[in-house]
């Protein structure tokens, strides 16, 4: 991806009535991805002043939901989406074409492959995911606290 191609945010509408920040970036769906994802992620999120730790921990998850899309799905095209909202910090993935039920987490986090949804549940504060609004994939979210307010 070029540098400069991710979308500008932009302040989104919250539930409690406060202003939010949203990032949309989108990545071909390659393995390669995942490492801009990350990289977008902790960008954006500096801008955004949210703490180191919090940083590194959002781009471990974009970085496993990435991989999802682009290893489960026959995906062109993986789009994320940052939404920073009073106290949660939200990460969305979305991509083009669905798994039967969505993602799962495996029976054993020994399997080779299944150990990044094991991860994002370990990590996050809620997790899950949906049809796309546009029925053309999958969206799979995680929640993070961000305690806004506190010192970054």
């Amino acid at each position: 991806m070029a540098p400069g191609s991710a979308l500008i945010p932009r302040p989104v509408g919250s539930p409690s009535g406060a202003e939010a920040l949203r990032f949309r970036f989108a990545l071909p769906a390659r393995p390669a991805s995942a490492a801009g994802a990350r990289r977008l992620t902790r960008d954006r999120l500096a801008v955004w002043k949210l703490r180191d730790d919090l940083r590194d921990t959002a781009a471990l998850i974009v970085s496993e939901l990435v991989t999802n899309a682009v290893v489960h799905t026959a995906s062109a095209l993986v789009v994320c989406e940052l939404r920073r909202l009073d106290h949660l910090l939200r990460i969305a993935v979305q991509d083009q074409g669905r798994l039967s039920g969505g993602p799962k987490l495996r029976a054993s986090s020994d399997d080779e492959h299944g150990r990044g949804l094991f991860l994002v549940d370990a990590l996050s504060q809620a997790w899950g995911s949906h049809d796309a609004e546009d029925a053309s994939g999958r969206v799979v979210w995680s929640e993070l606290a961000h305690g806004a307010g506190q010192p970054c």
